[in-house]
């Protein structure tokens, strides 16, 4: 048993994240999307202890964190598209599945693909910690596989205290869901929705994303059937609760518990897992309000539908 610390967001507490790091450690750092449990992508051990951490199965690949996009292109290829959209949305919630660089990274982080999944995070504090740890860092989502992501550094130890060196508290995540991952080419493959909204993908590349990807053999990170669920099971669309069920309202089907009371997707996205988390710990099944599919309401019913999923 690990004894977990939690790091504050000080030049103190980013140098002691650096140096868990560099001894081969895994610390929970904050995105703007949700928490990463980060350890050194050329670290054969470090990345398999991320696999053990999460339970995380070893054919589901990772991301590879870096600070900029001149970083980013020494782990992977970039062609004249994927420097459009790196240079449009980077850094930010956005992951490009590239083909692998000249410099490698261990081969747990891609799962044996020939292809890497890279992100350039606009979190200040992660940031920081890139630049002080000065290489790539592996940084799935800091939770216990196929749970509710965090977004709180609480929700991290819920789920890793005892299994990780430390978190590094950044508060709560801005964006609330995890990055869009897009595998450009012809066509360019929406491999899953995210914090970018797949429109501004597409009016930056001057046409349509292609829904790509298998659960069987995922080739990016949240894909599998089941993921990113509570313990009870999730009922979706619903107009309001049934006799027994915890609710979570959005809109004009409000209560106490609800996404947005004014509608407002980006606000949707911000409270989703961590009122997944609350209505889970009342120990009772769950009723999710419809919430429109459009901008970041794609990648809130991607993560419902997959919480709702029967479990494997």
């Amino acid at each position: 048993m690990t004894d977990t610390r939690l790091l504050p967001p000080t030049a103190e507490g980013i140098a002691e994240a650096a140096r868990l790091l560099a001894a081969g450690g895994l610390v929970a750092l904050p995105t703007e999307t949700v928490y990463g449990l980060a350890g050194d992508a050329r670290d054969d051990r470090a990345v398999a202890r991320i696999f053990e951490a999460k339970g995380r199965p070893q054919f589901n690949p990772l991301i590879v964190h870096l600070p900029d996009l001149g970083a980013a292109r020494r782990y992977a290829r970039f062609d004249d598209e994927a420097l459009r959209l790196a240079e449009a949305f980077w850094p930010g919630p956005l992951t490009l599945v590239l083909p692998l660089g000249d410099t490698p990274v261990s081969p747990l982080v891609s799962a044996g693909l020939s292809t890497v999944a890279i992100r350039v995070p606009a979190h200040p504090l992660a940031q920081q910690l890139l630049r002080a740890f000065g290489g790539p860092l592996a940084a799935p989502s800091a939770n216990p596989s196929g749970r509710v992501s965090p977004t709180r550094p609480e929700h991290v130890l819920d789920g890793l205290s005892g299994r990780i060196e430390a978190v590094l508290d950044g508060g709560t995540c801005g964006v609330g869901v995890e990055s869009t991952i897009l595998a450009p080419g012809e066509p360019p493959l929406l491999l899953r929705p995210g914090g970018l909204p797949a429109e501004a993908l597409e009016e930056c590349l001057g046409r349509p994303l292609v829904a790509g990807g298998s659960a069987d053999r995922p080739s990016a990170p949240g894909q599998l059937a089941s993921h990113y669920a509570p313990e009870a099971p999730v009922r979706l669309g619903a107009t309001e609760a049934r006799p027994g069920e915890s609710w979570i309202g959005f809109g004009k089907l409000g209560g106490p518990r609800n996404l947005s009371p004014s509608g407002d997707l980006v606000e949707a996205a911000a409270n989703l897992f961590h009122f997944l988390r609350e209505a889970d710990r009342e120990g009772r099944p769950i009723a999710v309000a419809p919430v429109p599919e459009r901008g970041l309401g794609r990648a809130i019913n991607d993560r419902l539908r997959r919480a709702a999923a029967p479990r494997p």
